[in-house]
């Protein structure tokens, strides 16, 4: 067995904890996407679509009623519901305009909301943009529909709403329960509020509850993430997403509105996330990749136990459909052809899909080098291992390249991060996978050009 790498506690495991890396939701990386991709680059991909393809669809509702100060996501916040009818007549366009083109190719095998918040919409739209979707593309019968929800934004008529256009999974951000976490992140929202959504939602039928829990926010320490953890696993939600706070101000700079002061360090991160991760396993739950955890009898566990765990812009997910079709301004779509982003500018991505042609605005075309890399990425991500014999059969020469470029790695003291090889199979050390985002970014050939800045690594 060969092993290189260094133990990720003791003298400068601080620097390792705050290591900038990408959070590997895509490879090539978003900063690395270009204007060579264009609307009719994707329109050419997408008639390519085979008639039996698997495909995903994300929507994007780029609108807020409050705007958390702790969000990355592409939104803007708006208390009048005018721009947000306005943009939904553009997203009915969009929407005719890409079902046109597949032409009832494709079979849609899962449908993702997301936002901003999709539950700002009111109920008589929440279906009638269910309806557009179905006419527009071709359902498979045991399609997966999954929502976003903001429990401040629920009522019964959107309940029922939900239910009506097919909701199987619904995750609910939570963040914090901690008045104090909430106020400095302007988030504010009971526990109460929290379970009666996620009873509303399973009274429905729905069988599948997400939470989305924070660590590394201002305010936070061991004790209260742990409580609210605690407090969390209450609900017995399905699925638990457990992310460490991004604090990107050069990117949102509604971020600004957070004192740095108030966050925790590099190592305190560290400890809420060890320490939130213990919790969550000891009452039952398998670890899924970096940072989600599912029930045992859940679906996720069930793929990552079979080796069938993939992860995409929504996280890890056992959908193994490899055409995800974004809609809505910055949503990016990914075909086995590459990527292609929409406009995040909401006016100009109304006049654009208004006038019939597509939003796309960058992207990224993949040659087998990046399939090669993406697909070792992606398993480590998944896996923490990758099998140097796959990547060889799969991608011939490149994935001999890459194996000889992880041996020698090997051969670096300090240099492949807790990355050891056996039998042919390289994989991550247990006490290095906090840290696995650091040892996919020895395969990102494109991670030193363009100057990109990205979160911690822990």
């Amino acid at each position: 067995m060969q092993r290189a790498g260094e133990q990720i506690s003791g003298t400068g495991a601080a620097a390792r904890y705050a290591e900038a890396v990408p959070r590997y939701t895509s490879y090539p990386t978003a900063p690395h996407f270009h204007a060579g991709v264009t609307g009719e680059t994707f329109r050419g991909w997408l008639a390519e679509t085979g008639q039996g393809d698997d495909l995903s669809l994300y929507v994007h509702i780029p609108f807020c009623d409050r705007l958390c100060w702790f969000c990355a996501c592409h939104t803007k916040m708006t208390r009048r519901y005018e721009p947000v009818a306005a943009f939904l007549d553009a997203l009915f366009c969009e929407i005719c305009t890409v079902g046109d083109i597949l032409d009832g190719r494709g079979r849609v095998r899962a449908l993702h909301f997301g936002g901003g918040s999709p539950t700002m919409l009111r109920a008589d739209d929440i279906v009638r943009l269910g309806s557009a979707l179905k006419t527009a593309f071709n359902f498979a019968d045991n399609a997966e529909i999954s929502v976003e929800l903001d429990p401040n934004d629920m009522d019964e008529a959107r309940f029922d709403a939900l239910a009506e256009i097919g909701m199987t999974r619904a995750s609910l951000g939570v963040q914090d329960f901690d008045p104090q976490v909430q106020k400095a992140i302007n988030r504010e929202q009971t526990f109460e509020q929290t379970k009666a959504v996620v009873d509303g939602v399973r009274a429905r039928g729905v069988r599948s509850v997400n939470l989305d829990l924070l660590y590394g926010l201002p305010h936070q320490t061991l004790q209260s993430v742990a409580d609210t953890i605690r407090q969390a696993l209450t609900l017995s939600p399905d699925r638990i997403a457990l992310f460490g706070y991004a604090h990107v101000p050069w990117f949102k700079k509604h971020q600004t509105m957070i004192d740095e002061a108030w966050l925790p360090g590099p190592e305190e991160r560290f400890e809420q996330q060890q320490e939130t991760a213990r919790i969550i396993r000891e009452a039952g739950y398998e670890t899924i990749g970096l940072d989600h955890f599912a029930k045992p009898d859940d679906p996720l566990a069930t793929a990552a136990r079979q080796g069938r765990l993939f992860r995409n812009f929504q996280g890890y997910t056992e959908d193994a459909c490899r055409t995800l079709i974004g809609l809505g301004p910055s949503s990016v779509s990914r075909l086995p052809q590459g990527y292609a982003q929409n406009t995040p500018a909401s006016a100009q991505y109304e006049r654009t899909v208004e006038s019939g042609d597509l939003a796309t605005v960058r992207g990224f075309a993949l040659s087998v080098e990046d399939h090669a890399r993406a697909w070792v990425i992606e398993r480590l991500m998944c896996d923490f291992a990758f099998s140097g014999d796959e990547a060889v059969r799969r991608f011939g020469e490149c994935g001999r390249r890459i194996v000889a470029e992880a041996r020698a790695r090997l051969q670096e003291p300090g240099s492949a991060a807790g990355l050891v090889e056996e039998a042919g199979v390289f994989t991550v050390r247990e006490e290095a996978r906090p840290l696995v985002r650091s040892t996919a970014a020895l395969f990102d050939q494109y991670l030193k050009q363009g100057g990109a800045r990205h979160s911690a690594a822990v």
